[in-house]
């Protein structure tokens, strides 16, 4: 009998949440973003219901137009380290840009999270979409988009090396004899690139997962060679099942292009669960949450998808506004993907605002309803697992409670961590150190 592919799954605390409006439903925290016991008791039910990571996601630009969660939130390997020591098994998943970061401090900083954790470590890679990025950090213009991918590429290399400045059995804390590590086991790195210019060695150690977990989100032709190429966990946005299908097999294809083993990538899009104990509660919770979302938060919404373009200039029942050159220097592959299904279904500004502004009914149901389409998805070979958000207060202890023991029943999902770090979560390997495996073939 063939074991059933165990789904993986992730959740990503964001604090006021997802869309403009969240922070006003009644039962919800309006400061959560900069609460520490809401993360502390997200990431516990999280971590109770046996999910593979917790995530949280960054930017380093804000203005008057930007959602309530941007506005004031954790910077996130912060936070992340402070859940480490209210967690013992689940990952710990945090963004850091490439285009506004110097390697030898991202390496630093994730080897430490990686310790402190005991080998929980994860690092979401983005180029950062947002144009007024740039202004936060003396630059006169934000990179365009080839360009942040080569720079990407160069920084993640560069990160990787400096993870393995010191070969596994380096420290051998002598006492007797006085040796503190073996200096034939520390490695200079000595980088000269396009980008970067890093000596190292790196003062931390590797972890005892090895290194950090690589994760991206790349929708552009760019980034799905670069997530195929170097990601374990990839983040996705699909509109419909069939995108989803599409977009999977589209990655892992690559993926075997670069002489990668496919099953060694999952591909993990967003979910907005929304849980009531039949469809109609389900319904009315939806409806509910809209109540809440004026066409003005939908407007401000798909403004960020598009680096925060101010849609309010044009006319709301106006064929969709063609915007792709304006825009595409953020995040190009969803700018593309929105403005081809306007294009095709011949959608009106109100309507695409609002599409993107809502849940796919495909998870909005009873716990069973739930199950079945995330069994559907999977089974499809459309996902590896899902990347799940809280659409209202109370819905990640809904499904914890509720759909985490159907899919259990079904031999879908976990019951118990299989391990302690994020790759025995995964089920990946520990990366051999670089340095070792040079000398032993030297």
């Amino acid at each position: 009998m063939n074991q059933k592919k165990q789904i993986k799954l992730g959740f990503h605390i964001e604090g006021a949440g997802r869309t403009w409006s969240d922070w006003r439903h009644p039962d919800a925290t309006p400061n959560a973003s900069t609460n520490i016991q809401y993360y502390r008791d997200r990431a516990k039910i999280a971590e109770a219901g046996k999910l593979d990571f917790i995530f949280v996601a960054d930017s380093l630009s804000v203005d008057k137009h930007s959602s309530p969660h941007y506005l004031n939130r954790f910077e996130p390997l912060t936070i992340l380290s402070a859940l480490a020591g209210v967690t013992s098994h689940i990952g710990l998943v945090g963004t850091v840009t490439t285009t506004y970061s110097e390697p030898f401090n991202v390496a630093r900083q994730f080897a430490s999270l990686d310790h402190i954790s005991e080998g929980r470590a994860g690092w979401n890679i983005v180029t950062s979409w947002l144009e007024g990025t740039a202004d936060n950090f003396g630059k006169s213009e934000h990179l365009e988009h080839s360009v942040r991918y080569r720079v990407a590429e160069e920084h993640l290399w560069v990160v990787q090396g400096l993870w393995d400045s010191w070969e596994d059995d380096a420290f051998v804390y002598d006492k007797s004899a006085g040796k503190f590590f073996d200096p034939e086991k520390l490695n200079t790195l000595n980088h000269v690139g396009e980008f970067f210019k890093v000596k190292g060695p790196l003062n931390i150690a590797r972890s005892r997962q090895g290194q950090p977990v690589i994760f991206q989100a790349g929708l552009s032709e760019t980034g799905r060679n670069f997530a195929a190429r170097y990601a374990t966990g990839i983040f996705a946005a699909p509109s419909t099942l069939e995108e989803a299908i599409a977009f999977r097999s589209d990655v892992r294809n690559r993926a075997k292009s670069f002489n990668r083993d496919p099953d060694e990538i999952f591909v993990l899009p967003q979910m907005g669960p929304i849980i009531g104990s039949t469809e109609d509660e389900a319904e009315r919770l939806r409806m509910q949450r809209a109540e809440l979302t004026p066409i003005s938060s939908a407007l401000s919404m798909l403004g960020l998808y598009f680096g925060d373009h101010d849609f309010t200039q044009y006319e709301l029942d106006a064929p969709f506004p063609d915007v792709v050159d304006a825009t595409k220097n953020s995040g190009q592959g969803r700018v593309l993907r929105i403005s081809a299904a306007a294009k095709r279904e011949g959608l009106t500004l109100r309507q695409v605002a609002l599409r993107y502004a809502s849940e796919s009914s495909d998870f909005l149901g009873s716990p069973n309803h739930v199950a079945d389409n995330i069994e559907k998805w999977v089974n499809s070979g459309a996902v590896d697992g899902f990347i799940l958000h809280e659409t209202m207060p109370g819905q990640l202890a809904l499904f914890t409670q509720t759909v985490i023991p159907l899919l259990q029943a079904r031999g879908l999902f976990r019951r118990e961590y299989e391990g302690s770090t994020l790759r025995a979560h995964l089920g990946i390997e520990i990366p051999p150190n670089r340095n070792t495996v040079r000398k032993s073939i030297s």
